[in-house]
This record gives structure tokens, C-alpha cells and sequence, in this order.
């Protein structure tokens, strides 16, 4: 199942031309990468599993802007003690991630030898994401005393919101292992709730990290991130029994490399 990532691509490319251009008005900007493990929490697995937190595991990457409004104080004096330009960044990112997907917990357990967990451990899947969106970040301490060296480490909040094209892969190797066939795959869940249809989907995320400067011209940054879908078939899977209790969502752990342009 390919995936179409024209349209993200085209959004951030048209986000930051507009980010770029502001430039002209005193902004300055940073551009990164980042880079780290997911763990993705979907209907796959038992909730509250350790094996299932730690088995369903990926890895994603992405590309990061970022608006600085600090340079703005160098331009107008009424910034020059504006608590938001001080303290506030607004962080454009275009980033993918995939997680390989199956079922862990007791219902799959060795001892267990009915059909039903037969088919359970045949199921597998793979979640796929490419994100685009904005968040603005929060820096308690000062973003001027950090770009000028006053202190090593700085840390930071964010929270936002990010449009999602997602493209799951269904597999099973129970029967004829045709993935449109119900009898491949565990009785109590309804025949539709199977599909590696690609979608979208409207996400927020939030996340806590630390800046590390490098350089004057460059920093390090870590942060982990919750992410949110408003869909529940990010995953292939969305069943409606009582074990089914939420929307999908991750945790990101993600390592960055961040540099200015003045």
C-alpha cells in the first residue's frame, strides 16, 4: 500500500515560503532535523501492556522550522521587554514515522491453543504517517540569554495541532491468509473493522524537551512527544468491543539538530 505524501510536501513547502518571507520584517529562522523511536498505542495488543508499550515500537524523522521572534527586539523598541518574543517560538514541522504492529499480552500467551488466539498471533500490521503541522513552544528561561550563551541548557514546552495522511498494512498468515476473508481474523471483531484503506486525520500533539547550545549558530534538542489522532484506524484496526476505548496515539522520543540563520 503506497501512501501519497504530495500533498503534505506541497503544504510545508507553501508554510515555509510564508515563514521565510517574514524575514524581511525582523524574524529570524532556524531550520533541523530530528530523528527518534515511536511507540505507537492502537488496537493492536493489550492495554496497559508492557510487552505491547514496548513491542509495538517504530522509528520516525522529520523536518522542523522554527520562527524566532527575539530578532524582533533589534528592530522595534516596544519589543524590547515583550514577554511573548522572549519566551515564544512557533515550530512548523513535515515529519513520517512507521511502526511495525502485532499482538502481545495474555490473549496470545503460548498456553493459550484456541482458534481465536491462533488468529490473533497471525495478525500483524504496520502503521505509517506523514505529519504536517505547527506548534508554538514555551521557553521559561530567556531565548535571547540562551542564543547569547548565557546559560547551556534551556528547557521548553509546545503544544499543537497536525493534519495527518495515514496508510496502514493489514497481514495475516492464518488460513488462506486473504486479508479481506473475516474468518482470517479473530470472531469478535466486526468484518469492517479490518482495512488498509489510506486516509487523513486531524491530530494535536504536545510535547516536553530541552535545548542544548552547540554553537551560537546551532543547538541540540530533545524532546518527547504525545501525539492524538481524531481517527482510530491509523492502525488497520478499529473494532468496537469494550477493550476499545480510545483513539490511536504515540509517544516520540525524538533527538534533533537545530541551526540559525540570521
Amino acid at each position: 500500500m503506497t501512501i501519497d505524501i504530495k500533498k503534505p510536501i506541497v503544504l510545508f513547502a507553501f508554510l515555509l515560503s510564508m515563514q521565510l518571507s517574514y524575514s524581511q520584517l525582523g524574524f529570524s529562522h532556524e531550520v533541523g532535523v530530528i530523528a527518534g523511536p515511536v511507540a505507537f498505542q492502537s488496537d493492536f495488543g493489550e492495554r496497559y501492556d508492557f510487552e505491547t508499550n514496548s513491542g509495538n515500537t517504530g522509528f520516525g524523522i522529520g523536518l522542523v522550522y522554527y520562527m524566532n521572534f527575539d530578532y524582533l527586539t533589534n528592530y522595534y523598541y516596544n519589543s524590547a521587554n515583550n514577554y511573548f518574543t522572549d519566551h515564544f517560538k512557533v515550530r512548523a514541522e513535515l515529519s513520517w514515522n512507521k511502526t511495525k504492529l502485532n499482538h502481545f499480552g495474555k490473549w496470545v500467551d503460548a498456553e493459550r491453543t484456541s482458534t481465536s488466539a491462533d488468529k490473533l498471533r497471525a495478525h500483524s500490521g504496520e502503521a505509517q504517517n506523514w505529519n504536517l503541522g505547527a506548534q508554538l513552544e514555551y521557553y521559561p528561561l530567556s531565548i535571547k540569554g540562551f542564543s547569547q550563551g548565557a546559560f547551556p541548557l534551556t528547557p521548553f514546552g509546545s503544544i499543537g495541532a497536525q493534519y495527518v495522511s495515514f496508510s496502514p498494512s493489514v497481514e495475516t498468515s492464518y488460513g488462506d491468509q486473504n486479508i479481506d476473508n473475516p474468518n482470517n481474523f479473530y470472531p469478535l471483531w466486526e468484518p469492517e473493522s479490518i482495512s488498509d484503506k489510506s486516509g487523513s486525520a486531524w491530530s494535536i500533539v504536545a510535547s516536553l524537551g530541552v535545548r542544548y547550545k552547540l554553537s551560537i549558530l546551532s543547538d541540540l534538542m530533545v524532546d518527547l512527544r504525545f501525539q492524538q489522532f481524531f481517527n482510530d484506524s491509523m492502525d488497520g484496526l478499529d473494532h468496537q468491543l469494550a477493550s476499545n476505548k480510545a483513539n490511536d496515539w504515540l509517544l516520540w522520543l525524538n533527538f534533533g539538530y537545530i541551526y540559525y540563520f540570521d
